[in-house]
């Protein structure tokens, strides 16, 4: 278990916030870089990523990042979100929770039937019509036409990647990956924060930036997406060849700017906000850092806006 004082934190943010920044990222680059060297060495029978991880890991940049990388060696990679096959949000297939409700981090919510059979013709070279979600309207479109070539690699990310009920055979044919934040906090009392609340911290920040999601609603939906990760995705994670930490090292320094304020207002509006008292006690004692310090290819950057990536 990595643990990352609240004192050493600090101390790098106010006396070498240079250095501190680039140590974090060339850990985060070693680790893409150990991935793609075994993906380079196996393309032959290996030509499918698979990259799972739950709410708020990173998956995203770490599969964005994969492929920059893959790109400098000359090769050709095609990125795909296993968001883009969710069933429509009216479809009679999604489960529902107890409370009748559709289950969001059900694998049900995915057209399992579909993604199987694409990713069948994706391994073979076949062209395919990959669909595309529109979450503003919660319905499922046509996107673009893939042809997959010999060589080339197709990276799918999604919670649900590491299932084998959702991926078929194709798991065999598959470099496996799974990005979540290992490190924990600890403070002064030796108290230890765990790693869901730096992936809290994530999303309170992507909701407050780019979502118009208040924190109660952030909080609420916590609760879902870990009652999720336990029943759908704990249970497939060792199924990974690879596991990634994307806990990079100052990123909570620079979220306490943007959220510390939402959490002291919850405390006050939030009615269940116990569970949640240890991260504003955290962020309390981190020093802030100025989110212009962070590079425009940083995974921070997927959570607070400014990167050169697409998402």
């Amino acid at each position: 278990m990595k643990v990352l004082s609240l004192n050493e934190l600090n101390r790098a943010v106010k006396e070498r916030p240079a250095e501190f920044i680039e140590e974090a990222e060339q850990t985060y680059r070693t680790e893409i870089k150990n991935v793609a060297e075994h993906i380079l060495s196996s393309e032959q029978h290996l030509p499918i990523i698979l990259i799972s991880g739950p709410s708020g890991s990173a998956k995203t940049t770490t599969a964005l990042r994969l492929a920059t990388l893959l790109e400098s060696y000359g090769k050709t990679v095609h990125a795909i979100s296993m968001d883009n096959y969710f069933r429509p949000i009216t479809d009679p297939e999604n489960e529902k929770d107890e409370d009748g409700r559709v289950d969001l981090e059900s694998p049900k919510r995915l057209d399992m039937d579909l993604l199987n059979e694409q990713l069948e013709m994706m391994w073979k070279c076949e062209e395919v019509q990959l669909p595309t979600f529109d979450f503003a309207t919660q319905t499922r479109h046509k996107g673009k036409v893939l042809k997959r070539e010999h060589g080339e690699f197709v990276i799918l990310e999604g919670i649900h990647a590491l299932n084998p009920e959702i991926t078929g055979h194709i798991g065999k044919h598959a470099t496996t990956v799974y990005v979540s934040v290992r490190t924990r906090l600890k403070n002064d009392e030796s108290d230890l924060l765990h790693p869901s609340k730096v992936r809290l911290m994530r999303r309170i920040c992507r909701d407050k930036l780019f979502r118009g999601r208040g924190i109660s609603e952030t909080l609420d939906f916590f609760k879902w997406v870990q009652r999720g990760e336990q029943r759908f995705i704990m249970p497939h994670k060792d199924k990974a060849m690879f596991d990634i930490d994307t806990f990079i090292a100052y990123e909570p320094a620079v979220y306490k700017p943007i959220i510390l304020d939402e959490l002291l207002e919850a405390r006050n509006t939030y009615p269940d906000y116990e569970p949640f008292r240890d991260l504003e006690e955290f962020l309390t004692e981190i020093d802030g850092m100025e989110l212009d310090l962070v590079p425009l290819n940083s995974l921070v950057r997927e959570f607070v806006g400014g990167s050169h990536y697409d998402y």
